[in-house]
Parts: structure tokens; sequence; C-alpha cells
């Protein structure tokens, strides 16, 4: 199992100053130290950072333009992959010819280190784009093919239910032949689903649930992913998840860098978000159920650490969190995305972690997956070496 990284920029508030200083000071702080994070992690063997794309995500997600940030990732970064996570991919957010350049000139200036993300996002953001919610699945696919339509081709020529677009040259073709790999974005077994029948590899956006609820949904996947009529032409059969991650040489160090007060300041953020804009419409019974904790924390009877014992989150010591990633792997993760800056957590503290995690436990998950392969690998020698003593012995 891989080690990559997820950001998105989080700008936590409240922001120190009235409007417009305290969110522009706040914002240019972390983009400055989210980058320089990201650099670090190229150093230490990171896999790839998968940067998302988000609009109007107040207090969380402030990186609408993922196309910028790895841009400019691309010029400072030698060996991570730079990941569209995701791209949205309905024609009211994008034209796809947009798409198709913006993924292909990462591609170009990386020298082929693009990984490509498909999603619809959230409809609080899919209605602000005037983005028909009803038809956004098919919106996606259809959008994702006239992208690689306009790689593959010289010139590129649409007219279909969606898209009417005229005989183009779409510029720059990527490095990578035919393309970057795509991946979609999933939080659901049935989008799940959806991304192994289309052979892509499957991003699974869900948090803090326990990890046998990932079981069942990554077995639908590689169940999919055995009738699988590939989208694109690049087919990718991989399963990414991702997790809050922080590693500490010890837990002493988690009261000063606020390491559970950042945890539930994500898990709150996140509730409080669905709660407005995406399950509005639910009673009040119905939104309790949703986000049980929240109501269980109000009367004090909710322990934050419980994240940590039941393994939603990955925190610790490097052995700890070597321990907990295992146990990702065991369950067919192949890739874990770790989302090292939330909440309150110091860079310093970030930094930290990234030094730790790839010091320590990415060679140790190398070394391991190296272990896996050579087993059996040795095995069928040995199998076809007695096979061969055994043919020659019956001729004598």
């Amino acid at each position: 199992m891989d080690l990559g990284l997820l950001y998105e920029f989080d700008v936590p508030q409240p922001w120190e100053g009235e409007h417009p200083w305290g969110q522009r000071m706040a914002e240019r702080k972390v983009y400055e130290e989210c980058i320089e994070q990201i650099v670090l992690a190229d150093k230490m063997g990171f896999d790839t950072v998968w940067c998302v794309e988000h609009h109007f995500r107040e207090n969380r997600s402030h990186m609408p333009s993922n196309e910028v940030v790895l841009g400019a990732l691309s010029q400072i970064t030698r060996n991570i992959k730079l990941g569209f996570g995701v791209s949205l991919m309905p024609h009211e957010f994008i034209h796809p010819a947009r798409v198709a350049e913006k993924v292909a000139t990462v591609d170009v200036l990386s020298h082929g280190r693009a990984q490509w993300g498909l999603g619809r996002s959230t409809p609080m953001e899919q209605a602000a784009f005037g983005v028909d919610i009803a038809t956004s699945k098919e919106k996606m696919l259809a959008a994702a093919r006239s992208v690689v339509g306009m790689w593959e081709e010289q010139y590129y020529e649409e007219h279909s239910e969606f898209l009417d677009f005229p005989k183009r040259m779409v510029t720059p073709k990527p490095w990578q032949d035919p393309h970057p790999p795509a991946w979609m974005a999933a939080s659901t077994q049935s989008s799940a689903v959806m991304a192994g029948e289309n052979g892509c590899g499957l991003l699974c956006f869900s948090i803090l649930q326990p990890l046998s609820t990932l079981q069942p949904l990554i077995a639908a996947y590689r169940a999919a992913q055995e009738r699988a009529v590939p989208l694109t032409r690049v087919a990718t059969n991989k399963v990414g998840i991702y997790t809050l991650v922080h590693c500490a040489e010890s837990r002493d160090s988690f009261a000063r860098d606020r390491v559970w007060d950042s945890m539930w300041w994500w898990y709150k953020g996140l509730a409080e978000f669905h709660l407005k804009w995406e399950f509005s419409h639910l009673s009040p019974e119905q939104q309790k159920e949703a986000f049980p904790l929240l109501d269980r924390q109000a009367r004090g009877d909710f322990d934050i650490e419980l994240f940590d014992k039941e393994d939603m989150v990955i925190v610790g010591t490097p052995d700890e969190c070597l321990e907990k990633c295992l146990k990702y792997a065991d369950v067919g993760v192949d890739q874990l995305l770790c989302y090292l800056n939330f909440g309150y957590l110091p860079n310093e503290a970030v930094q930290k972690s990234i030094e730790l995690l790839g010091t320590y436990v990415i060679p140790e998950l190398a070394k391991r997956g190296a272990n896996q392969i050579a087993g059996p690998l040795a095995d069928a020698i040995h199998a076809a070496e007695k096979s061969n003593l055994t043919a020659a012995d019956s001729s004598l």
C-alpha cells in the first residue's frame, strides 16, 4: 500500500481581524504552509498528492483552482504524482475542452505525473453553477469521453445531447500516452460500483467510519471491475481511501498541538455543512441519525478519542501509525490518502508528521509489499524447479 496525500487547504475560523484582511492573511498563510508541506512530502517518498476542487466551502476547502496549485507544484517537486482530486465534470461547471486543457497542461509541466480524478461535487456547489442534478452522473461520464477524444484526436468534433463542439485542435496533448489514469470519487457503494464498472480507480471520500464499513464497499468495487467497460483508454483498478492522519514521536505532544480539538473541528464542520446544505430537507430525527455524535458530544457522553480507538483515523507514534496502516491494507486499500493538515495543527507539527511517516512508515510498507510479492514468486519458482526435476527423473 502506498501513502499519498489529500489537501483541501482548510482555513479554520475565526480569522484574526475584520474583513477582508482577516480572511486574506489566513488564506495566504495556509497556501504557503501547505505547499511547503507537499514539497517536503515529495522528498519523503509520498506517492501522490490529490488536490481538491471545491467552491464556496468557507472555513474548509479554500482551493477552487486545483490546476493552478498543481501547476505550481509541478515546478517545485520531482517525483510525487499530481492528482486532480477531483475535476468537477458536469458541463455546467466547465466545458470539457477546459478540463482537457488544464489536466494535459499539468501533465506536460510535470513530465507525466498527472492523475485525473472525476467527480460531480455536492448539491450546494451544483446549485450555484446551475447543474442539473438529475443528469449530473450522465453528464460526468459523457464529458469524460469527450475529454479523452480531445486528447487522442488531432482535431476533435462532437455534436451530441450535451455538447455541440466544432472541429478544433485541443492543445496541449498529455505527456502520458494515451493519457493520465482516471479515478472517480465515490462516497456510497452505488458510486463505488459505478467507478468499477467504468474501469476507473476509486477515490473514496468517506471518513470517520469504522473500517468494517469499507470492506463491503471495496468488495462491490472489485466485483464491478470484473465486468468493467472502461470509460477511458486507461483502465485503473486501485482503491484510494482518505482519512485524518497525524504521526508524532510521542502522544505527549497531542495536547500541545491540539490534535483532538482539530479532529473534532473537522467532524463538526463536516456535519454542519451537510446539515445546512445537503440534509436540510430531512426531519430533525433523521438529521440526528445522520450525525449522531453531534448530539452525544453536546450531552458530554462522547469521547473524541473513540475515532482513534476504532481506527477511523490514523494517529500516534510511527509504530502505531504503521499498525493502523496495515489494517487499511488488509481490507484492500491500495493507496491511503493522508489528510495531514486539518484544524488547528501547527505547521511544524504537520511537517514533523510528514518526516516521521516518510522515514519510518513508508519504507516499512514498501518492504512488506516487496515481501508479499517475493514470497509467492519464490514459491512459484520453487514449484517450477520441482516440476522440472520430476519430469527429468521420469525421463531417465
